[in-house]
């Protein structure tokens, strides 16, 4: 190892089970500055990694955004709903914020990326049963009831629906909880801090703002103007084009299908990606010499790219790892097993803004300095990542031939050579080795009381030498080893006339005198093997700039094109594999999570038009989602996915609210097409505020790129969404129960 081209020994240190590794980290200052002191001059003490300080930003910069979204859905309840209401559902909002803290420590949820992502996510939904609440005790008032009777009905009446509405809302989180990938560890928490939010938010909506609304609320006006709460212009024009819609039914349906088929076919160009790449002021360079390379030469070569690294102003360290990878400081990363032909450099950058062009001029630049060897230049990733995205795994019978799989590999070599967006690629075989053999005499040898582990020990003691003994310094015990010198170890062509002994004679003789002679050869330096069948892996990666789903677009039919022998099996590994791992993983979740949503949805409503009103609606929303990924140019990834299934449990909240508001219109004499008229009419203040403070919440996540995927579904996703609630559910709904306006 070196550290900025000098000698260094690495140290890595881990933190305990349930240590803050931020505490650790202080300590370890304290303890590094004792350490300074005793230290000989010239020996230093450098950070290549420190997580504790990572951390620390991260949290207080992820702090700062929710401090930023509570601050946006409260200037938008202000706005929108006046400044009592503003104080009122905002009061809310952060008692349920201090609340899901407190509940997160006692069951030892940690502050991280997750867990606050979570709770930034979940913004909008918090706020949404306390905006029920609280609009319902407006309507109330401005009808003439009194307060304290407005307030109780203001929260009972909607109690079970938005108890129903808010576990359907977490359940939608909860495959990721019952994923058993490494995706689902990473995004776990997502589920445990929704559901403790908005259980949370749900109590309180029902317990403390309708105490607020009694004593805040200011008394109705009781001008002509204001006797009809929904009697203005907007909630006129609002159930035009309500009725208009459900007049024109089908094409409002047709309409929307079409819709709905440009999304399914548009979003084949939406880019997609498993985990996005981390924000991390570091780069990995990974070397890779032909395989048998010295290890020395390795080190030597790696010693240009060092001069040139910390020539450059934008470099900040440059450690360099030989013969194998660094010690494992970062989850996703694993390091490489030890190789002599492999080397690593992680270059500390000052700006992670300036990575991108750094590899862009490092690329072409190590290309042409190191002709002969494979360097790929890599960003770290957020969550699950590989140094290989793309990998094809060849498996062939257990006595297989490895010039067979090797000539099938060939075949994807071609292809990768072919095809303009392949970068770097390899076999995690690598290239065969050339070795020398004695070819052992077994009359002769016997003759002589020769054994091949004779001959085996003449060459080890003649070229890498065997210890013959210890040499005591102090407390430290020295090994002396004997070999040849220099000269005669590189001179290989001499093996023959190696002295040996055999176990029946004090006389020595040369090795040509029990060999048939002394042979170059081929072999396999590295067999990798896959449930115990010899598998060889091609391992590619997409150039910079370009996703590995579009270098499987250019390729993949190419691949699985390949005929093979009976007894050979293809396959895929890599990203895609780990991407079709995590999706799989949801399912086993997205059973009984399906499953409980529609026993809520069903025992709410007592029938099954309603649930089939929601289960068609949902669908479109795929048509905001794809739009809004394809104008922002945002990947759809696995934390995308993520909110799409959010998204799904948000609007079926909405529907839920929606669609109860109309079963207690027609209990109070309404009928049916009036009745969801009404209903969409008095949700659509709630729904479009609680939709507006959700899109407006997650704003702050957009400069985030783990989140930013996320973010665009959600405020694309649910900016559609909104509207499919309002017009689309009553248009089923009248579908459904073929109402018509009389």
């Amino acid at each position: 190892m070196r550290f900025d081209g000098v000698p260094a020994i690495g140290l890595a240190i881990s933190n305990l089970p349930g240590v803050n590794i931020v505490e650790m980290g202080k300590a370890l200052d304290e303890k590094i500055i004792e350490l300074e002191e005793l230290l000989p001059v010239g020996v230093e003490l450098n950070r290549i990694h420190w997580q504790s300080t990572i951390v620390d930003e991260s949290i207080k910069g992820f702090l700062v955004s929710l401090a930023e979204a509570v601050a946006i859905v409260l200037v938008v309840l202000a706005i929108f709903m006046g400044w009592r209401m503003g104080i009122i559902i905002g009061t809310a909002l952060i008692m349920t914020i201090v609340i899901t803290f407190i509940l997160m420590a006692l069951f030892g949820i940690d502050l991280q990326r997750m867990s606050l992502g979570a709770l930034v996510i979940a913004l909008g939904m918090m706020v949404d049963n306390s905006i029920v609440v609280a609009d319902g005790m407006l309507v109330r008032l401005q009808q003439g009831k009194e307060r304290t009777k407005a307030a109780m009905e203001a929260a009972s009446l909607p109690s079970i629906p938005l108890l129903g509405a808010t576990i359907i809302a977490v359940m939608a989180f909860y495959p990721i909880f019952a994923s058993t990938e490494s995706a689902g560890e990473y995004c776990r928490t997502l589920f445990t801090v929704v559901a403790i939010s908005l259980l949370t938010s749900w109590v309180i909506s029902l317990t403390i703002t309708p105490l607020q609304c009694i004593d805040m609320l200011p008394d109705p006006d009781k001008s002509a103007d204001s006797v009809d709460p929904y009697g203005g212009k907007f909630y006129d024009l609002f159930r035009g084009v309500l009725h208009r819609a459900i007049q024109l039914r089908w094409l409002t349906i047709g309409g929307m299908v079409g819709l709905l088929l440009i999304a399914l076919y548009s979003f084949g160009f939406v880019s997609q990606l498993f985990f996005p790449e981390s924000a991390m002021k570091k780069v990995m360079v990974d070397y890779w010499a032909p395989q048998g390379t010295r290890i020395e030469t390795v080190s030597e070569n790696l010693t240009i790219l060092e001069g040139k690294l910390l020539k450059d102003e934008r470099v900040e360290h440059v450690s360099t790892f030989v013969g194998a990878g660094p010690p494992r400081f970062y989850l996703p990363v694993d390091p490489e097993k030890p190789n002599s032909s492999y080397g690593q450099i992680i270059i500390n950058v000052h700006d992670h803004k300036d990575i991108d062009d750094l590899i862009k001029e490092l690329t072409p630049w190590v290309a042409d300095q190191y002709p002969d060897a494979i360097i790929p230049l890599r960003k770290y990733g957020l969550g699950p990542s590989n140094t290989w995205k793309f990998e094809y795994r060849i498996s062939g019978p257990a006595r297989v031939d490895s010039g067979e799989l090797r000539t099938i590999a060939a075949k994807g070599f071609e292809y990768l050579e072919k095809e303009p967006l392949a970068g770097l690629y390899q076999s995690d075989w690598r290239q065969k080795t050339q070795v020398i053999e004695p070819i052992y005499n077994q009359e002769r040898a016997r003759w002589s009381a020769v054994t091949r582990r004779d001959i085996a020990n003449t060459t080890k003691r003649a070229y890498d030498g065997r210890i013959i003994g210890l040499y005591r310094e102090r407390d430290n015990l020295i090994p002396i080893i004997m070999r040849n010198i220099e000269s005669e170890r590189q001179n290989v062509a001499a093996m023959d006339v190696l002295q040996l002994t055999g176990a029946f004679s004090v006389e020595s003789f040369p090795v040509s005198q029990v060999v048939d002679g002394i042979q170059p050869k081929w072999e396999d330096p590295i067999i990798q093997r896959r449930d115990r069948r010899p598998t060889l892996t091609i391992q590619a990666n997409p150039i910079p700039g370009e996703t590995l789903a579009a270098l499987m677009k250019r390729v993949g039919d190419k691949f699985e094109a390949i005929e093979v022998p009976p007894g050979y099996t293809l396959e895929w590994g890599g990203e895609k594999e780990d991407s079709y791992k995590a999706q799989a993983s949801l399912i086993p979740g997205v059973i009984p999570s399906v499953a409980l949503m529609a026993i809520i949805i069903v025992a709410l409503f007592n029938a099954f038009k309603p649930p089939l009103v929601i289960v068609l609606t949902i669908p479109f929303a795929l048509i905001g989602i794809t739009f809004g990924l394809l104008a922002t140019n945002v990947p759809f990834g696995f934390v995308a996915l993520l909110a799409a299934m959010s998204l799904a449990g948000m609007m079926i909240k909405n529907a839920i609210v929606l669609l109860d508001q109309a079963n207690i219109n027609i209990e109070e004499g309404q009928e049916q097409y009036d009745a969801i008229i009404d209903a969409a009419v008095s949700r659509l203040r709630p729904v479009v505020l609680a939709a507006a403070t959700t899109v407006l919440g997650v704003i702050p996540l957009l400069q985030d790129v783990f989140w930013v995927g996320m973010a665009v579904v959600i405020m694309a996703g649910l900016t559609f969404g909104t509207v499919l609630t309002m017009v689309l559910v009553p248009v089923f709904y009248a579908t459904l129960y073929k109402l018509s306006h009389k």
